[in-house]
């Protein structure tokens, strides 16, 4: 733990184009909406074995209409011998029929004026942005080269091809009047999401994912961003001075040199599909909670002294008599227990954790267990949980200091070993299954849009989240909070200055709002 990760300038990953810490992806998107912009975009999310199609209509007040569609890729479209361009034209078929079905007026004006001007006229088009979740190249806000294909895909053809250009050549072959205006991931959308519902007069910082995987992007002075004078093809708006970083997070400290580890991290990496790959996600993303649970569990109930599940409870108790492991639970199978078990035993207030209990039985085969039982398991899933949250706030930290948020100009602070020195300076392995300090009545509740009332709006710091876990798991953003307050240069004051929103569908309308800024 005191080896702290130090590079030079803002962070190696800034500087060079394979870093050996975080990968700071430049994203080429180089504006953040305000909430005025008006207009209607469309979005296409191609992550696994769905395809969603949506339009957004912003309504220049921060608010905006969703509309979307989604219908499964057919298993065969998926693999050899079927050919990328006949998976591109399904794609392009499906987006069609969305017009039509959709905005078929506009559709049809917008196909004659375009036809009429020989399909080369840009204002006649719809701009779409593509949400595609798979590993690419990326060299411009609307042009990336398949790396390889994941989640059951296999279509050899498309590999180093321009997958905006595949999509766009099936579009041109129906005479549709849609341009494939970005490529992005659903993180960056996220921030852009939040960027455009965001109350108030300041921008949106950061946009972080804390889900089934983890991730975040910010927002860069595009000065700092060095590595892209090693990208001669590169091609993006430099007017605007900054640019949006997806910083992959989940890939921190692969090295374990300042991230906690216990033998249940240890046992989990070793059976995971990628070991010694993403050991930061592998502690905070939702996931590999319940697996981390399930081990520890699991050690307890093999220790003698530990007496879990061994108990015979009392009457008064009424669930049962001697606490029993059904043989087929799902405690005796790899990544047997889902996140969503942590959040109802992390929610439990009831009396002798009855519901805890219940769900002991319900979810985990786990027979007429005693209170003392649900006490120890759900000590256990604050102390996975809040460890969780604490990391996050790590990066998140991190992020904020080093673009000096709080003070309003650029540090070039290095980003990753504040990363590290957070996570020492924080001290996880205790503090996670410490007691959690109430926050002080000045510091609003998670998400609430007036959190920051009290203070001058040009102070605030916008961060946008989404996923399961700040979502249902209880107290996470009170974790969250409580570990900002414990970094030097953030402090209580700094944290009452952080507006966490919830930023819904990253990869719909976020995607449409990418669109956006590239059109502007």
């Amino acid at each position: 733990m005191e080896l702290l990760i130090a590079h030079s300038g803002l962070d190696e990953g800034l500087r060079k184009a394979k870093p050996s810490g975080i990968a700071m992806i430049p994203t080429y998107v180089t504006a953040v909406p305000d909430g005025t912009e008006k207009g209607l975009f469309l979005a296409v999310d191609l992550g696994g074995t769905n395809f969603r199609v949506c339009s957004v209509q912003l309504h220049g007040n921060s608010t905006f209409t969703l509309t979307q569609s989604k219908v499964a890729i057919p298993q065969e479209l998926m693999v050899a011998p079927t050919t990328s361009k006949q998976l591109f034209a399904f794609l392009a078929k499906q987006i069609e029929s969305f017009l039509k079905t959709h905005h078929n007026d506009h559709f049809e004006l917008l196909r004659t004026k375009s036809l009429s001007r020989g399909g080369s006229a840009d204002e006649h088009t719809f701009k779409l942005g593509f949400t595609f979740s798979f590993p690419v190249d990326q060299v411009s806000i609307n042009k990336g080269y398949l790396i390889r294909w994941t989640k059951g895909y296999d279509l050899k053809d498309a590999i180093g091809k321009d997958i905006c250009a595949l999509l766009q050549d099936e579009i041109n072959a129906l005479g549709l009047p849609v341009k494939v205006a970005a490529l992005i991931n659903d993180t960056v959308g996220t921030l852009l999401a939040r960027a455009y519902t965001s109350p108030g007069k300041s921008g949106t910082l950061l946009g972080g994912i804390f889900g089934t995987g983890t991730n975040g992007a910010y927002v860069e002075k595009l000065s700092r961003v060095t590595k892209l004078s090693e990208y001669p093809e590169t091609d993006y708006n430099r007017s605007t001075g900054m640019m949006i970083i997806n910083m992959e997070w989940g890939g921190f400290d692969n090295g374990l040199r300042v991230l906690p580890n216990t033998p249940y991290d240890e046992g989990l990496d070793k059976e995971s599909v990628n070991p010694g790959m993403q050991m930061f996600e592998k502690r905070v993303s939702g996931m590999f909670l319940g697996e981390i649970l399930r081990r520890a569990l699991l050690t307890l109930v093999s220790s003698p002294a530990a007496e879990l599940f061994k108990r015979e409870i009392s009457s008064s108790e009424r669930l049962g008599s001697t606490s029993y492991i059904a043989d087929d639970s799902p405690l005796h199978r790899l990544w047997g227990i889902d996140t969503s078990f942590l959040s109802i035993v992390q929610g439990d207030t009831s009396a002798d954790l009855r519901m805890t209990r219940q769900a002991l039985d319900k979810e985990l085969g786990v027979s007429a267990s005693t209170s003392q039982d649900a006490k120890a398991v759900k000590e256990l899933v604050t102390a996975i949980g809040k460890r969780s949250a604490r990391l996050g706030a790590a990066v998140i930290g991190a992020v904020v200091l080093a673009t000096n948020s709080l003070s309003g100009t650029s540090s070039g602070r290095q980003v990753e070993k504040d990363i590290a020195t957070h996570i020492k300076d924080l001290e996880m392995f205790a503090a996670a299954s410490a007691p959690t300090q109430e926050p002080e009545a000045s510091i609003a509740p998670a998400g609430r849009a007036d959190a920051s009332t009290a203070l001058d709006e040009d102070s605030i710091v916008d961060i946008g989240l989404d996923g399961s876990l700040v979502e249902f798991f209880p107290n996470f953003e009170d974790y969250m909070r409580e570990a900002l307050r414990e970094i030097p240069g953030i402090g209580e004051e700094g944290e009452k200055r952080i507006r966490f929103g919830i930023a819904k569908d990253g990869s719909g309308v976020g995607a449409a709002l990418s669109a956006l800024t590239a059109v502007n």
